[in-house]
């Protein structure tokens, strides 16, 4: 086949093809284009996510009458004045964006210079039609129609309204993150989403669009090496997030999704939060142009640095030398439970801790938390009442002393033994016929928990909580439509929820296997989860993952110190419950030193 020159309408859907994947791509080059005519505000209304209407205004220094045809042509911008590509400042620079979208789309673009009139031009799917007069203040409006009505093999491909709304909001979202001088203002289907004035502080700016919580719970940043310098807030190692979603990242600048920034980011917070959660942070790197390769990806969302070790080792260092100066901070309020054991002196003190056998009185009644089986006769009388809540033990003093005293014999039905103690209110200790178990009580309770929502799940239904006071929990309106979109999937599991206005959801009952849980926390972790696993899982993953979530708040914490008759139900449940060798993450749960193992220690073998 001989070789041929392309018409340009086809390079232009090529072009297409590259820049303008979904409506929140055509929107982001749309506001980057505004951002670089130097617009004070920009407003951004949208229609069905995007997909029936993107209208972006901006109060720029507009387009003159006889550019606006050449502004629609491949290659031709005003942002390249001479050859130092190297050196461009500006967010845009290729001169693709409008001719791809309106290759794929009706595009309107009014435009009017400061002291000129307005005029506007359509662009009909690649028919580029006269220039007329416009009314409009200076500035522009570019009204973008039909995103891929004339392509229907690309516009199957185009998600949900809802989907696509999500995607706009996050660009909308980190561009003003970007720009905090700049006002923005988001609309879509008639109601105000975002709001924010120009000038604005750079950390208030990202809190008001993330979460108000950020501005208590951060640190600010500020760190030079080399040239290079580091700004913004990261969240405390106790303020943290289910997925990576709450991580912004700029250069120069731009928003950016850079493995080597992401992966520094992790790395700096690698010791100090757990594997499957993540800071929020929102950091911008200010680098010399000539260091940083902005043109290697079609939409400029990945850059290229020229000494990568120099940046990343920034970031650590930066974000490292702001959390230890934070050390003694944490997210975390006080536990109540814990407040209430404080005695002042001359108060009465606080009771002893009934062991089995003595006070039995003072256990308070409630329901079953366990679901014991198989121990009659002498394997139960150590565990007398221990099937009663976990909670209900909180109002009790600790023990001064956390071992048992070794008269109860170990039953041969009990294969994980009987608890003699508790090391550093984490681990259990208990004695087998055939050896000394470790329990990691958080561990084992969070499978315990989970075996119990899939049981419940199975049987038609979680047993559920009424709230006395509905809890109204504050999300950002994706993950509030995420929520409302799975409420008869997440009811099976006794969690009850409805919406309550465009950025809230109401909780009316929690899951009972949980007891006391705080549904702010709960809520945010699942909605976390739906966001990262949602739409690549069937129903039965994404249940399991839901449950998981649940399980992990509902269960005994490290750092709870525990009585010896609830040590030994949790490890009679552990016996009767399957997969209870390994927590909901696949850690285990137990290990074994056996006697053999014990005596090599010694020099006995």
């Amino acid at each position: 086949m001989s070789i041929r020159r392309l018409p340009e309408n086809l390079v232009n859907r090529i072009a297409a093809g590259e820049v303008v994947e979904r409506p929140a791509s055509a929107l982001k080059e749309l506001i980057e284009n505004a951002i670089d005519a130097g617009a004070s505000r920009i407003s951004v209304a949208l229609s069905e996510g995007g997909i029936s209407g993107i209208v972006v205004t901006d109060d720029g220094c507009g387009i003159p009458r006889d550019q606006l045809s050449l502004a629609f042509e491949r290659h031709a911008t005003s942002k390249l004045p001479d050859e130092a590509i190297e050196r461009v400042m500006t967010l845009g620079f290729r001169g693709e964006a409008l001719p791809s979208i309106a290759s794929v789309a009706r595009v309107r673009f009014e435009s009017r210079v400061a002291a000129a009139d307005g005029w506007a031009i359509t662009v009909d799917n690649g028919r580029i039609g006269a220039v007329e007069p416009a009314a409009i203040p200076p500035g522009s409006r570019v009204t973008v129609s039909g995103l891929f009505e004339a392509v229907p093999a690309r516009r199957k491909f185009l998600r949900s309204a809802r989907s696509e709304y999500a995607a706009c909001l996050d660009v909308v979202r980190r561009l003003s993150m970007a720009r905090p001088d700049i006002g923005f203002a988001l609309e879509h289907d008639g109601r105000q989403v975002i709001a924010v004035p120009p000038g604005q502080d750079g950390p208030a700016r990202v809190a008001a669009l993330t979460d108000r919580a950020l501005i208590a719970n951060s640190i600010a940043i500020d760190f030079e090496r080399e040239g290079v310098r580091l700004g913004g807030i990261a969240g405390l190692p106790t303020f943290h997030r289910g997925t990576a979603d709450h991580q912004y990242l700029f250069v120069n600048g731009r928003p950016v999704k850079d493995r080597l920034l992401a992966g520094a980011v992790r790395g700096a917070y690698a010791d100090l939060m757990a594997r499957d959660r993540h800071a929020v942070v929102a950091l911008f790197l200010d680098v010399p142009p000539e260091l940083v390769d902005v043109n290697v990806h079609p939409a400029k969302t990945e850059v290229r640095f020229r000494d990568p070790q120099l940046v990343r080792g920034l970031i650590v260092s930066g974000l490292r030398r702001a959390i230890d100066s934070a050390s003694q901070r944490s997210a975390q309020p006080a536990n109540d439970a814990a407040m209430r054991l404080w005695q002042r002196e001359g108060e009465n003190p606080a009771p002893e801790y009934p062991y089995p056998g003595e006070r039995q009185d003072l256990l308070p009644a409630g329901e079953s938390g366990f679901r014991l089986s198989g121990m009659e006769g002498s394997a139960g009388a150590y565990i007398q009442d221990a099937s009663r809540r976990f909670d209900g033990f909180a109002a009790f003093a600790p023990p001064s002393a956390r071992a048992e005293p070794a008269a109860i014999a170990v039953p041969a039905e009990a294969p994980l033994g009987v608890a003699r103690g508790q090391v550093a209110a984490t681990y259990i200790v208990a004695e087998a016929a055939d050896g000394l178990v470790l329990v990691d009580q958080h561990a084992a309770h969070e499978r315990l928990v989970l075996e119990r929502i899939r049981a419940g799940v199975g049987e038609g239904g979680v047993a559920s909580q009424r709230l006395l006071l509905p809890d109204v929990v504050e999300l950002d309106e994706p993950a509030c439509d995420r929520l409302e979109a799975r409420a008869a999937e997440l009811a099976a599991f006794g969690l009850e929820i409805e919406r309550f206005g465009p950025a809230a959801i109401l909780v009316r009952a929690t899951p009972a296997p949980l007891g006391q849980v705080d549904a702010i926390r709960l809520l945010t972790d699942i909605a976390d989860d739906l966001a990262a696993h949602d739409a690549p899982l069937s129903l039965p993953e994404r249940i399991d993952h839901v449950a998981a979530t649940m399980a992990c708040h509902g269960s005994v914490r490290a750092g709870r110190t525990l009585s010896v008759a609830e040590m030994n139900a949790l490890l009679r449940e552990m016996e009767a419950t399957p997969h209870s060798g390994q927590c909901n993450h696949g850690r285990p749960t137990w290990v074994k030193l056996g006697h053999g193992d014990i005596e090599k220690l010694f020099g006995r073998r």
